[in-house]
């Protein structure tokens, strides 16, 4: 494998021979330096390798500092033996972001198996307390198959746990009991456990699906471990231990280049006292200071006894042992000077993020197909490359072997891009399916027989065998019983008017009576009639046809290979789909519906670069300016390798400069110009305008789409919009107008906490801090423009050491723009604006938002807001302030629906609650409303 020539050359150098040889003993330290890059975490993991006697742990300053190292390591060394333990993202004792709470106790076990060899963590956890080392090993669970234990005691233990009993197990750290069925999802668990009982006794034990419920195959043994900070102590008293507790006396402490960790743990110190009060202030119940972390000095104390590596600068005089490494060469972005590089007789490995980018590079770097690449392409992700030099074997008494050269490049530094880590979850959340929000008692739809009440899943005997089905109750009674193979015939009814919960119950349907089958037809026969008109307009599409766009050049592939992420399956798809359409000889009109922050502005920016490549302009018509000057940012980052020409209009440019800029694109000058509806103004012309995007067409004007609608029959379009199509949707409508739903969050995101509290200022500095306190940044909504600056001051009070700033539409644009660059750089902490940021701006640092008054704006508003948060791997957290007073019916139920749907991909069943049920009215007609009353929502579409 090509990743392990990287160790191998490295454990050959007489530098990494004299540190094996020259391990601290405990209480000792050892200076190395001369490791450019990842040279620190290959030095780890040769040490891994060479000593697994001795337990490995890197202290790093920060979790962003960690999570590379994290990356590194399992690159280098595999995932087997590397764990990271983070700190508690709070300064309580519970840890809400079950990601953070289920690594937690997973390494803690690990560690009590001796499974770890490398151990990441942060000088925060290092001051920690926690009751979970000595707890895990008397409240963890096994389960088998013949055990027996009484269902109603591991009901008791599990909630004594910390896990939460729910109807049906929807994500981690619930359960729930059902007869003689009880389904967990506990930490550690790759799927969810389904354990049968016949009395006390487990009679079947297997994993389940959360999306079906299906029950899969058999497993031996399941493992149920504590939630972390929710021990049940009953009469035994677990004493808070820090982490060091559980390091063997040999262990070796590495401390990373620049880290300090000393001034570390005195502020996490402080900070851990000023929460502490302000959690107290509200009438929490919050252990002291000295209970939930160790004083700073002890800390230290604590970790000097161990035998101690540090990694000081190249050059440094106080190096015990110093390593010939050298940083690599700068490619900036030259395929030319990168193929020159490969090919100077210095064995070269160029490490990709995936497969996709490794083809891509491989097309790059052949310059023709008798004369392949020298260099050697693998899959893994490294913070930096090195340069380990040839050095000639050693002569005299103890001759060394000779150790080959060897190159390490990153493709994320051959293109220049910021390295931006990415962690798929732990843990999957039930919510691909419509199923699992069933509840016993709801209404549901069967394709055969009609409207019934959902009672729940069982088991039934079936000629000596046992089959789980779901059970609907009909008219008079009767029962049917629908195999959870079959659950794909039903359908959770909802209604046209189902905003709220208080909508008229359906009228349920008799078991093999004919007014279902009738109500069926005529609801079928109205739907075909209703789509004459849309056929009209796209049959005249199909009849138009264009110059088709070239196919794909060694350009296209190396934009694609510059992505800094990887691909989702949908992302991919959709590529696919749009070059199908342009390369075809009919204009293109895809409409891309995708969740808030699934990657639909790659997609466009991939379809506008084959566009050029095939000398057309592209228009991007977006909603706000705020928007246009985000997506120029975009745009231009993502086409700065290449002659492309990228301009935004907008009230950001002054009159000349919109004038010099409508005369270029007149021209030909500039290949893609973003915009507002100032765009479909009859002054602007192009030369040969080859596609346009458009942003949330929903939210233009009647007569900006009329002309929208006039474009769709000579030019390109690519519509996106965040406003989910149900998939029911997406099938009725996919012979009318092309569309690709995107359904798959990028795999390191996790859902939004969202929380409805009154303004409290201590909750404020709470949330603020813990964000800063991360490295993050914060939105602050507040949509009146009067009184923003008072509020923006307030903010500025309560948390003293953020960096505060205001913006909203009614600010001079220099003044404004200036502001928003500001806060993307990360030179402002706390933007406090109006809904300006509603729509598309992408700050993956900023994880936290505070909604002032968020009873006056809509469920779409709010969820839009949302989406500007949770953009990377972190846990977001969401704020709704409302009055202390209480809210309306209304804005509290569109509160709560909010609160309710966090998860990803949430958007489906909140347009169902609000945008999307309001907008049917639109597509449908109000004549429709009967037939969708009659035979249900989901079922009509």
């Amino acid at each position: 494998m090509a990743l392990d020539s990287v160790l191998a050359a490295f454990m050959r150098l007489p530098a990494f021979t004299r540190v094996v040889h020259s391990l601290p003993a405990p209480a000792a330290t050892l200076a190395v330096s001369g490791l450019p890059g990842s040279g620190p975490a290959t030095l780890v993991a040769a040490l891994a390798q060479q000593v697994p006697e001795r337990f490995l742990v890197v202290a790093a300053a920060h979790v962003n500092e960690a999570e590379r190292w994290l990356s590194d390591l399992q690159t280098l060394a595999g995932s087997d033996g590397v764990a990271f333990y983070p700190p508690r993202e709070g300064f309580g004792e519970a840890e809400p972001h079950m990601e953070v709470a289920g690594e937690r106790v997973e390494t803690l076990e690990r560690v009590n198996r001796g499974e770890i060899r490398v151990l990441l963590t942060t000088a925060r956890a290092l001051l920690e307390r926690t009751r979970m080392p000595r707890a895990l090993r008397d409240l963890r669970l096994e389960l088998r198959k013949g055990d027996h234990h009484r269902p109603m005691d591991l009901v008791a233990h599990l909630e004594s746990i910390g896990f939460e009993r729910v109807p049906t197990v929807e994500d981690v750290a619930q359960f729930a009991l059902r007869g003689g069925i009880l389904d967990i999802y506990g930490f550690g668990m790759a799927d969810p456990v389904r354990a049968e009982f016949w009395g006390d006794e487990i009679v079947d034990l297997r994993h389940f699906e959360l999306a079906t419920q299906r029950s899969t195959r058999e497993v031996p043994m399941a493992l149920v471990l504590p939630v972390d900070g929710h021990v049940g102590v009953g009469e035994t008293e677990y004493e808070r231990l820090p982490l060091s507790a559980l390091f063997p006396p040999d262990t070796l402490l590495f401390v990373p280049p620049a880290t300090a960790i000393g001034p570390e743990l005195r502020r996490t110190w402080d900070e851990a006292q000023h929460h502490i009060d302000l959690a107290r202030r509200r009438g929490e119940d919050v252990p002291a200071r000295a209970e939930l972390f160790e004083e700073p000095a002890a800390a230290a104390a604590s970790l000097r006894q161990f035998g101690t590596l540090h990694v000081v600068p190249s050059g440094s005089d106080g190096a015990d042992v110093a390593f010939p490494l050298q940083p690599p060469e700068l490619i900036e972005r030259d395929i030319r000077r990168l193929r020159q590089v490969v090919r100077d007789g210095t064995p070269t490995l160029i490490l990709c993020d995936n497969e996709g980018q490794v083809e891509r590079l491989e097309e790059l770097l052949d310059e023709d197909e008798h004369t392949p690449s020298p260099a050697m392409l693998a899959i893994g992700v490294l913070d930096g490359g090195f340069v380990i030099p040839a050095i000639a074997a050693g002569r005299g008494a103890d001759p060394q072997p000779a150790t080959p050269a060897l190159r390490v490049l990153t493709d994320h530094e051959i293109f220049r891009r910021e390295r931006r880590i990415r962690r798929a979850r732990r843990y999957v959340t039930g919510v691909a399916a419509d199923t699992i929000t069933l509840k016993p008692g709801d209404f549901v739809v069967h394709l055969e027989h009609g409207v019934g009440v959902y009672r729940g899943i069982e088991n039934i005997f079936v000629r000596e065998s046992t089959i789980e089905v779901a059970v609907v109750e009909y008219e008079g009674g009767d029962r049917l019983n629908v195999p959870l193979y079959r659950i794909d015939q039903l359908e959770r009814y909802r209604s046209a008017s189902d905003v709220g919960e208080d909508s008229p119950p359906p009228r349920l349907h008799r078991l093999g009576g004919r007014r279902w089958a009738q109500q069926r037809d005529r609801t079928r026969a109205a739907i075909q009639e209703m789509t004459h008109e849309l056929l009209d307009l796209y049959a005249r599409r199909r009849v138009t046809s264009r110059p088709a766009h070239v196919p794909d050049a060694a350009w296209q592939r190396q934009l694609e290979s510059s992505f800094l992420f990887e691909d989702t399956p949908d992302q991919r798809r959709a590529t696919e789909e749009f070059k199908r359409d342009m390369e075809g000889p009919r204009p293109m009109d895809r409409l891309l519906v995708g969740d808030v922050g699934y990657g639909k502005t790659e997609v466009a920016v991939r379809a506008a670069f084959k566009a050029i490549q095939s000398q057309r302009q592209v228009a991007v018509l977006v909603p706000t300016t705020i928007l246009a000057d985000q997506h120029a940012r975009t745009f231009g980052d993502r086409l700065a390798d290449f002659p492309v020409r990228v301009e935004a209009l907008s009230r950001f440019q002054t009159a000349k400069e919109q004038k010099a800029i409508l005369e270029d694109v007149a021209a030909g000058k500039v290949d893609v110009v973003i915009g507002t509806h100032r765009l479909l103004s009859p002054d602007v012309k192009f030369r040969d305008l080859g596609l346009i995007i458009v942003d949330e067409e929903h939210r233009f004007g009647v007569k900006h789409k009329e002309a929208l609608k006039q474009l769709r029959l000579e030019t390109d379009v690519l519509t996106l919009t965040a406003t989910p199509i149900p998939r029911t949707l997406h099938m009725s409508l996919a012979g009318l107008r092309d569309m690709t739903v995107m359904q798959t969050p990028p795999r390191d995101r996790s859902p939004v906490l969202t929380y409805i509290e009154p303004w409290d200022e201590g909750l404020i500095d709470e949330g603020v801090s813990r964000e800063l306190d991360r490295g993050g940044q914060v939105f602050f909504v507040h949509n009146r423009i009067e009184t923003i600056q008072a509020i923006a001051d307030s903010v500025a009070r309560i948390v003293p050491r953020a960096r505060v700033a205001v913006g909203h539409g009614q600010m001079k644009d220099k003044e404004l723009e200036d502001v928003m660059h500001r806060f993307v750089s990360g030179e402002v902490d706390v933007l406090v604006s109006t809904l300006i940021v509603e729509s598309g701006l992408d700050v993956p640092n900023a994880n936290t938002m505070f909604v002032n008054r968020a009873d006056r704006l809509g469920l779409a508003q709010l969820y839009q807001l949302r989406g500007r948060v949770g953009r990377s791997h972190r846990r977001a957290y969401c704020y709704l302030i409302v009055p202390e007073a209480g809210t309306d019916e209304d804005a509290e139920r569109r509160l709560k629906v909010l609160e309710h749907h966090t998860e990803l991909g949430a958007g489906y069943r909140i347009a169902l609650k609000d945008m999307e049920l309001r907008g049917a009215g639109n597509i449908l007609g109000p004549e429709q409303s009967g037939y969708v009353h009659a035979v249900g929502f989901d079922l009509y579409l």
